[in-house]
């Protein structure tokens, strides 16, 4: 699957609001995040600096918020059951 990174404002801003189905992940640079304007559930893997796997949250419903997490470095943002085989402390590799 193909992976894009959100790195200017603007991009991180947007993320995947609006959009009714997701066919990529999207990388952020940040420990936390929020899914308000999102039209479908998605999930969120919360990586190390390594991307070795701190925190994964499954099929978030739109409006919710992620607080900051300590040590996380990337966030991705992931179609609903993409990756339904990792687990913490697995290193991810997309």
């Amino acid at each position: 699957m193909e992976i894009k990174e959100a790195k200017t404002f603007f991009q991180k801003l947007k993320g995947l609001m609006f959009k009714n189905k997701i066919n990529y992940i999207l990388k952020f640079k940040t420990n936390g995040i929020h899914t308000f304007f999102m039209k479908c559930n998605i999930d969120i893997i919360l990586t190390d600096k390594n991307n070795k796997i701190l925190y994964i949250y499954r099929n978030l419903k739109p409006n919710k918020i992620i607080l900051p997490k300590k040590n996380v470095k990337y966030t991705y943002e992931t179609p609903i059951n993409y990756y339904n085989k990792i687990k913490i402390g697995d290193y991810f590799n997309p």
